[in-house]
């Protein structure tokens, strides 16, 4: 009998494992070929680092972005720059046999004439957060992984929305982004979760995913809660001060730690939205 569940397991292992060569289409609708299992890989985008570990493909990571801080282990790694100063000399000089690039920035190009491996994985809606990582999860031989990661993610997610559909109220919310101001429309992974949490974002979603937002029509829309900008710099903009948000005090930025991950498309999600379901609707988590 234990032989026998011995093989039963090893036979369903081989049924989940990526065969090789790999041929797939990235983000960049560019047909890229993986000889075989990638060993030295170099991420240039948090999200795709973060995903890697939460796989567990951690340990084939060489080299990653100036950005990329979690989990710790990654922290330690060589830093290659951004997406916009890539240190290519550094990349090459890893001997990568595959980097993960994002569809910015100017790196594609200059990796791919020195012969290397390079796969656009760039995460941006919220259903593409768990298609990416199924993804990623094929690209380096970690498909099980990827969909018990996936499969744990909206459960998680799922409990958070049960507590939310039940609250009371639905505070209209404006997220900035940047004081430029920047802001999120409804359908950007973003603006998901902050419906998910139990807010009414004000940002249409004809204005776009981030959309640069008139003060004006922030200030028209007058919304209950403000998030990502501090209570003294709203308060001392033109007109912000006769808001519902700035009368009743609900005006924050996000805690540290928390701003990170809600703007991260990755494995993390779920706490980024129990955290802002927990600022938008307290009484819920009492």
């Amino acid at each position: 009998m234990k032989a026998f569940l011995t093989l039963s397991l090893a036979l369903a292992s081989l049924a989940g494992a990526t065969t090789y060569p790999l041929t797939l289409t990235d983000d960049l609708n560019r047909k890229v070929t993986l000889k075989a299992e990638p060993q030295r890989i170099v991420s240039m985008l948090p999200s795709d680092s973060e995903t890697l570990c939460a796989i567990g493909a951690c340990d084939k990571l060489v080299g990653v972005d100036d950005y990329s801080d979690y989990p710790q282990k990654v922290t330690t790694l060589p830093k290659m720059g951004g997406l916009y100063d890539p240190k290519i000399e550094a990349i090459v000089a890893q001997k990568p046999d595959l980097v993960l690039v994002s569809k910015y920035g100017k790196i594609v190009e200059p990796l791919t004439q020195a012969g290397i491996t390079v796969i656009v994985v760039n995460p941006e809606t919220y259903e593409e957060v768990f298609s990416k990582t199924l993804v990623l999860g094929k690209i380096v031989n970690r498909e099980a992984q990827a969909r018990t990661l996936v499969t744990g993610m909206r459960r998680d997610i799922a409990r958070i929305e049960i507590l939310t559909k039940n609250a009371v109220r639905k505070p209209t919310a404006y997220f900035e982004v940047d004081p430029t101001p920047y802001s999120i429309g409804p359908n950007s992974f973003m603006g998901v979760l902050l419906t998910k949490a139990g807010a009414r974002n004000i940002i249409p979603a004809s204005m776009g995913d981030f959309p640069k937002v008139d003060p004006e029509f922030i200030v028209g829309a007058n919304p209950q809660i403000i998030l990502g900008v501090d209570a003294k710099t709203a308060a001392a903009r033109p007109g912000w001060s006769s808001m519902t948000a700035l009368k009743s005090g609900k005006v924050m930025a996000l805690p540290k730690g928390l701003d990170t991950i809600f703007s991260r498309p990755g494995p993390r999600m779920p706490q980024a939205l129990a955290q802002l379901a927990r600022i938008i609707h307290p009484e819920l988590f009492k």
